[in-house]
């Protein structure tokens, strides 16, 4: 089955990982350095986006609802709905911040600071 772009609904992760993002404007923003899985409902949480920093140094790292990603295959990466300005504005985490708290308080602050409809609802 595929979604409404045309793509299909099943993907595997090392496709997705390394994978470029970019704003609405369509600037590149950064690219997926991982996905955060739910476990308890086999669905995704957020696809964790690197930017800002150099070389590793100084990066931020934002939890994007995973529904907020649209593929898009002329630029190869995704598309977010989102201006310079909202990303530069949004939570930004370590690494471990992300998967502290299973998650929950990072994918929590995402949807409501990107006013995404929570999947788990």
């Amino acid at each position: 089955m595929t979604t409404q772009t045309g793509h299909t609904e099943a993907i595997a992760a090392s496709r997705v990982i390394g994978t470029s993002v970019y704003n609405a404007e369509g600037t590149s923003i950064g690219s997926i350095e991982d996905i955060m899985l739910d476990k308890t409902s086999n669905g995704i949480m957020f696809a964790v986006i690197g930017f800002g920093g150099f070389l590793g140094i100084g990066e931020k790292y934002h939890a994007i609802p995973w529904a907020s990603l649209d593929y898009d295959e002329d630029k190869g990466g995704y598309v977010v709905p989102f201006s310079k300005e909202q990303l530069k504005a949004a939570p930004a985490y370590s690494i471990n911040e992300l998967a502290g708290a299973d998650g929950e308080a990072a994918r929590d602050a995402s949807y409501d600071y990107y006013k995404v409809t929570p999947y788990w609802h």
